[in-house]
């Protein structure tokens, strides 16, 4: 794997940036910096706005076959570069070794192969009565990505944006830039034609403006903070774009009474604890009945037991640390907030993890005895932490799960399936796990609420980046 990079890709050509500015991408682990990158200006945006602009009539127009025949050949290279996406994902975000070929590199190319054969969907034609319906690309689109599923994000918007025929220009976080590098690599090899992709690397702040507002950009795809997801929408609104976010989370996740509770806690802690805690849609609010909350608590701390923390090197290491020092003071700040608050430390804290003296690191953090209005239980922490919450009756229950800003994801345990189907339908998000049910890549993403608009993956992601035509005669 390559980690000298002091290029941008535009134009189906490495070039050189119009500024000396750089970043240092660091290693969280070790606090040392792992590779500098460029930096683009204005002028680098522009420049890979208008190649996307001039490459999209031609690539719009490309039958849907060789888009597909295209994304195979993608998916195939991925396969080939898999230990350098898995290198790069533990290199700067201090991903596990062990972990980060299941958890952040398997099933992209296949998720590729998946949006190439969607590609054939956008030359279907739809007979209604008296009029046809047909599926167009949006055009440019500005794909915007974060820090803590960098290739699986970039996959979940750029499969279905070439797919779809559009044309797109990619910006990944700045700290976890490699694996756009060596997707731009990819691309160039395979032989996309000039302009489809292009990819810059920057700050948000700095570029976010031009790429979210630029006249000739027709859709803003955004990951990332709520926060920053209202400012895009901004920026997108004088120019009347399509907007895609997927923001934040606090899902919940709702235990009956009746329920397999060993099963359902150790789903949840689990859950929150893979990625050092770092995914949007961790259930971080663990509801259980109050008759059964001792036996939760005991079961909860047992399970968190069975994540060790460590170097990403250490085979035995399931928790890294988190993706920058600015991250850990984040999360610890939240911890020094609950205990504030009352809530009840069982497990981690702020102390260092056991067995590591230096890095971004948190240890696993349980809090008891919390209530649903306190600012851990409301507020996306992003980190390993885990709040666990008593109820005394189901429609409680589901009225705490509901009470929040957020509305990306969510779990139900019950005693049986069609149980936690009922229970499912009344919780207001996007997704809903049963009974210990796991991320799917065909199934739609997205949130209500403040966790964002648009649907990402399976069909849906794909429509996203459509514009749909009716044709009457």
């Amino acid at each position: 794997m390559n980690t000298d990079y002091e290029h941008f890709y535009i134009n189906g050509r490495w070039v050189k940036p119009l500024s000396n500015a750089t970043f240092d991408v660091i290693n969280p682990a070790t606090a040392e910096v792992a590779v500098r990158i460029p930096l683009a200006n204005t002028a680098d945006a522009e420049s890979a706005i208008s190649a996307a602009r001039a490459a999209f009539p031609t690539w719009s127009q490309t039958p849907a076959r060789e888009r597909r025949d295209y994304l195979m050949a993608i998916a195939e290279e991925m396969d080939n570069r898999a230990a350098d996406f898995a290198a790069a994902l533990s290199l700067t975000m201090g991903c596990p070794r062990k972990v980060v070929p299941w958890l952040q590199v398997s099933g992209n190319s296949a998720a590729f192969r998946s949006f190439a054969e969607r590609a054939l969907q956008m030359e279907a034609v739809e007979q209604r009565n008296g009029f046809k319906v047909l599926k167009e690309p949006v055009g440019v689109c500005t794909l915007i990505n974060p820090w803590n599923y960098p290739l699986s994000q970039l996959t979940g918007k750029l499969a279905p944006a070439l797919a779809a025929g559009c044309t797109v220009v990619c910006k990944p976080a700045e700290q976890t830039p490699l694996q756009d590098l060596i997707m731009a690599e990819i691309i160039h090899k395979v032989g996309l034609p000039a302009g489809v992709f292009n990819l810059l690397l920057g700050e948000g702040a700095s570029l976010g403006p031009t790429l979210c507002s630029h006249p000739e950009v027709d859709m803003v795809s955004f990951t990332g903070s709520t926060r920053a997801g209202v400012m895009v929408s901004q920026y997108a609104a004088p120019t009347v774009k399509r907007v895609t976010l997927e923001l934040g989370g606090k899902s919940p996740y709702i235990v009956t009474e009746d329920a397999d509770q060993r099963a359902a806690v150790k789903d949840c802690v689990n859950k929150v604890m893979i990625n050092s805690g770092q995914s949007c849609n961790a259930p971080t609010r663990l509801f259980v009945a109050r008759s059964r909350y001792e036996e939760a608590l005991d079961i909860a701390r047992n399970a968190c037991a069975a994540w060790p923390v460590g170097a990403p090197t250490d085979p035995k290491t399931k928790v890294g640390p988190m993706s920058s020092e600015r991250q850990r003071q984040t999360v610890l700040d939240y911890i020094r907030t609950g205990v504030a608050e009352g809530a009840r430390l069982l497990t981690g804290g702020l102390e260092m993890p056991a067995g590591v003296e230096h890095g971004a690191y948190v240890a696993p953090t349980l809090f008891a005895d919390v209530r649903n209005d306190m600012s851990i239980a409301q507020e996306e922490i992003f980190g390993p932490v885990l709040c666990i919450i008593a109820y005394d009756d189901l429609d409680q229950a589901i009225a705490m799960a509901n009470h929040c800003r957020y509305g990306l994801s969510s779990n139900v345990f019950a005693a049986t399936e069609d149980a936690a189907l009922a229970i499912a339908k009344q919780i207001k998000a996007g997704q809903c796990f049963i009974q210990g049910g796991s991320f799917n890549g065909e199934a739609p993403f997205g949130g209500y609420k403040q966790s964002g608009n648009g649907r990402e993956w399976g069909d849906e992601g794909l429509h996203e980046y459509c514009e749909i035509k009716a044709v009457i005669s």
